[in-house]
């Protein structure tokens, strides 16, 4: 299969997936391949009783149970993105926006087989204002790298991101709490504080974090309007 007859497939087979596991399957799911990240972009994927909880103002709830599902689910994913693509996956992420109804799953593989997206904005500009942005909530990253995958999706990942007092709190079991806890933080100052319509020069669809606490790293996702 050439890659987008592949990114067809895994996102029709995500689909299907989740339909069988929370009963409802998403309106739309699209799948990109870009050098050694495969993305999927999720919308219209909220069950009955998540709308109700959400509504009672039971969002850590709702992100607790979808989290454990979800994770399970990705667990098959992995195996079919790798028979899929032919090549392992190193690590994955994932996160939801509950308000917009979207959501999204990263998969970094370990070779880059996916053809390279080239960016059509200043990616230094974009890199400077995360940095900025990680400062007001916690520190300036040690490393960032912002990746392009589609005029319309663009990655950005930070290593050396937690503080002592977060180290702490992971050594002392308070992961969930903490995750949670920054998930809320730090999409209020990136939405807020942020100045990406400027640098991308369209809207801001969504903006996903999610973490690898173990390595100390982050993963975002920018996801633009037309």
């Amino acid at each position: 299969m050439i890659n987008q007859n592949k990114e067809e497939f895994i996102s029709s087979y995500i689909s299907k997936l989740l339909r069988k596991n929370f009963g409802k399957g998403p309106q739309t799911c699209r799948t990109t391949l870009s050098k050694n990240h495969l993305v999927t972009y999720i919308r219209g994927f909220l069950t009955p009783m998540e709308e109700i909880l959400l509504q009672q103002g039971q969002n850590r709830y709702v992100d607790d149970i979808r989290a454990v599902i979800i994770n399970h689910v990705l667990d098959e994913l992995t195996g079919v993105v790798k028979v899929t693509l032919e090549v392992d996956v190193e690590e994955y992420y994932h996160d939801w926006n509950f308000p917009n109804n979207t959501g999204i799953l990263i998969f970094v593989l370990e070779e880059m087989i996916g053809q390279v997206s080239q960016a059509d904005i200043d990616m230094q500009r974009l890199e400077s204002e995360v940095g900025r942005l990680s400062c007001l909530v916690e520190k300036v990253p040690d490393h960032i790298q912002a990746y392009p995958i589609s005029p319309n999706v663009y990655l950005v990942e930070r290593s050396g991101i937690l503080v002592p007092i977060e180290k702490a709190l992971i050594e002392k079991g308070f992961e969930k709490e903490l995750r949670f806890t920054k998930d809320e933080l730090e999409k209020v100052y990136f939405h807020r504080e942020g100045r990406f319509e400027d640098i991308f020069k369209k809207s801001v669809r969504d903006i996903f974090i999610d973490w690898n606490f173990k390595e100390d790293k982050s993963l975002m996702a920018f996801m633009l309007g037309s």
